[in-house]
């Protein structure tokens, strides 16, 4: 693992670009602890809750607007067995309704935009699918990936194979299509299938340079091998909207998947990261939430706070 030690002027989010896993202020930051086998070694990261820091937390409020982004599965709604399935609690949309009435608020997933459209279901909320390749939100404001688009039909081609070998063959897996990528879930499937999922894969993309594999929380994707992430889709916003302004606004971003780490890396050094439970890397967020409904409760304290 690399750490990236940004002192009390350099910026974060440049270290975090040349491959640091985890940026910290100093080196006293770090501890080391020395275990019976020295052969191996582990990681523990402990990020302070929102709730047990609120004065902190709040400090950045007093001057400058937040401007919310927030991941769906795992975030805003539970994470269940058919991601079909996956209903935004009434009460938690509620929440988000009255949270667009005062900030800026966008649902950025690596699901398909349209599909969170139909989830979230609310007029003043923008949406950013697919990792962000796929944009659209209130007063025409819409953008799809220019070179994305090149590779549409291929991910085409990706999906029909993926759908006569992988999920034929394993029960439980199910292959789902987004605009820009394939998912291919494997939570339901038995132990082991992943590395069958991961070779079908490999062998698809071989040596085509215009894609990748991603992984999320039980979950396997094919999609774009662009500069292009939810970080990217969080400053596009930002900017797209005239919210640029460091000394008037401030992004905060909720998730709780790998795929959101792109998004605390690109505004550590000028947002708010909270990572909702965790996950299998050093997080470059700020503050953790325990679970979807903590972040429930931390929606319903900002939309109430005076």
């Amino acid at each position: 693992m690399v750490i990236g030690i940004s002192g009390e002027t350099q910026g974060k989010s440049k270290l975090y670009e040349k491959g640091a896993h985890l940026v910290l202020e100093r080196l006293e930051n770090v501890s080391v602890y020395k275990g019976k086998d020295e052969s191996a070694c582990s990681f523990t990261q402990h990020l302070p809750n929102v709730f047990t820091d609120l004065n902190k937390f709040e400090t950045p409020f007093r001057d400058r607007q937040p401007v919310f982004f927030l991941d769906y599965d795992g975030t805003l709604a539970p994470i269940v067995r058919d991601p079909a399935s996956a209903f935004l609690p009434d009460h938690t949309r509620d929440l988000l309704r009255g949270l667009s009435n005062r900030y800026t608020v966008a649902v950025v997933s690596g699901r398909d935009m349209d599909d969170i459209m139909q989830f979230v279901s609310l007029d003043r909320i923008i949406y950013a699918g697919s990792h962000g390749f796929r944009i659209s939100g209130p007063d025409g404001l819409y953008m799809e990936h220019a070179e994305a688009r090149t590779l549409l039909t291929k991910l085409d081609q990706f999906e029909k194979h993926l759908r006569e070998t992988v999920e034929k063959e394993i029960d439980g897996v199910e292959v789902e299509r987004k605009y820009f990528a394939i998912a291919v879930h494997y939570r339901n499937a038995p132990p082991g299938s992943l590395e069958r999922i991961k070779k079908e894969a490999d062998q698809l993309i071989g040596k085509q340079r215009e894609f990748k594999r991603g992984r999320g929380k039980k979950i396997l994707e094919i999609r774009p091998s662009l500069e292009w992430h939810k970080g990217k889709a969080v400053e596009w916003i930002m900017q797209k909207l005239g919210l640029s302004d460091q000394r008037k606004y401030i992004p905060v971003y909720i998730g709780d998947d790998v795929t959101d780490e792109d998004a605390f890396r690109t505004i550590a050094d000028d947002g708010i990261g909270i990572l909702v439970g965790t996950h299998s890397l050093p997080s470059a967020a700020n503050y953790q939430l325990k679970d979807v409904d903590q972040v429930s409760k931390f929606l319903h304290y900002m939309v109430h706070a005076d």
